[in-house]
């Protein structure tokens, strides 16, 4: 084939994957080559792929295997023109995974938590803490793009830039419920601080296309799902009635 048109034509193809979370959808995409090699599959027929996941089942949660699904999905249709959403028994047998299961969500920091964090902490103590909390908040950070952080990525010399690599960016969210005595620590994990994005926009009345650009979500359903129905807002929504 004329090299000018297959250079372009591969270019366009590796810009077809999301950027951000491109290496993961490819370690998905090798995994599942590699259990293909092993097993000396060559055809990925729907059965070769239930069980792929069936074998998946017995180790990851619905949510994982779903996961998993789309970006393998992602990929199979970009590198090798195969569509497995065509197939309906996969899709039923990832269905049935769900069956009982409900998703555990990260718990929310609140925005008087957080200005309560922010104005009572000894900074000689938390200072890095306050700046990956502003960043991963402020900033819309997925927990990956937060430790990956690097000096490179920062503008203002004032920041103490050679402290990044001290952050425990993974941490943060539930080191300020700790200093703050909230209950229940071990749920504020490293999906909090999205969270926490996503419910204080919407709580301020930031209509879902907004969230979704500034945090780059895709899906409405994800970026709703993301949505906590705080107290805050019922609090608000309550005294709109009432007055």
């Amino acid at each position: 084939m004329n090299r000018k048109i297959v250079e372009p034509a591969n270019i366009a193809i590796s810009n077809l994957l999301p950027t951000k979370s491109r290496s993961l959808y490819d370690i998905a995409y090798n995994r599942f080559k590699k259990w293909c090699a092993e097993k000396n599959v060559q055809v990925y027929s729907e059965n070769v792929l239930l069980a792929y996941f069936s074998e998946n089942a017995k180790n990851y949660k619905s949510s994982t295997l779903w996961a998993q699904y789309s970006m393998v999905k992602s990929c199979l249709i970009i590198y090798d023109n195969i569509d497995i959403s065509k197939f309906p028994k996969l899709i039923a047998f990832l269905k049935r995974t769900g069956d009982g299961y409900q998703v555990k969500k990260s718990k929310i920091l609140t925005k008087s938590e957080i200005d309560r964090f922010l104005s009572s902490v000894d900074d000689k103590e938390f200072l890095m803490i306050k700046v990956g909390l502003f960043l991963g908040i402020a900033g819309a950070c997925r927990t990956d793009e937060l430790v990956n952080l690097t000096v490179d990525d920062i503008e203002d010399e004032n920041v103490v830039r050679s402290q990044l690599a001290r952050i425990p960016w993974k941490k943060i969210p539930s080191v300020v419920a700790s200093y703050l005595k909230l209950p229940d620590v071990a749920c504020y994990t490293g999906h909090c601080l999205r969270r926490s994005l996503a419910t204080l926009l919407a709580d301020a009345g930031v209509d879902i296309t907004t969230i979704k650009r500034h945090a780059g979500w895709k899906s409405t359903t994800v970026a709703e799902g993301y949505v906590e129905n705080s107290i805050e807002n019922k609090t608000k929504i309550a005294n709109q009635v009432l007055v």
